[in-house]
């Protein structure tokens, strides 16, 4: 996979980036106090990120994968 992911804006963002700021959504949601137009942006900039996010771990998962399943790779 690639060094990074792009967003909707087409800027790259790692993951470690998107987890954090999914979770600075997240708390921010939780705690309320915000009007329901910066709720309703708040979570769909916390939907991208998920996507993001999800992006990175499928990526993972099929180099993971990938490199089980093949028996020359670092196999004694």
């Amino acid at each position: 996979m690639d060094t990074a992911t792009t967003t909707a804006e087409g800027t790259a963002i790692g993951y470690e980036q998107a987890r954090d700021e999914l979770i600075e959504v997240v708390r921010r949601l939780e705690a309320g106090g915000t009007t329901l137009e910066e709720s309703l942006a708040l979570w769909e900039r916390g939907e991208e990120l998920a996507r993001v996010c999800r992006r990175w771990l499928e990526g993972a998962r099929a180099r993971l994968d990938a490199a089980l399943a093949d028996p020359e790779d670092g196999a004694p």
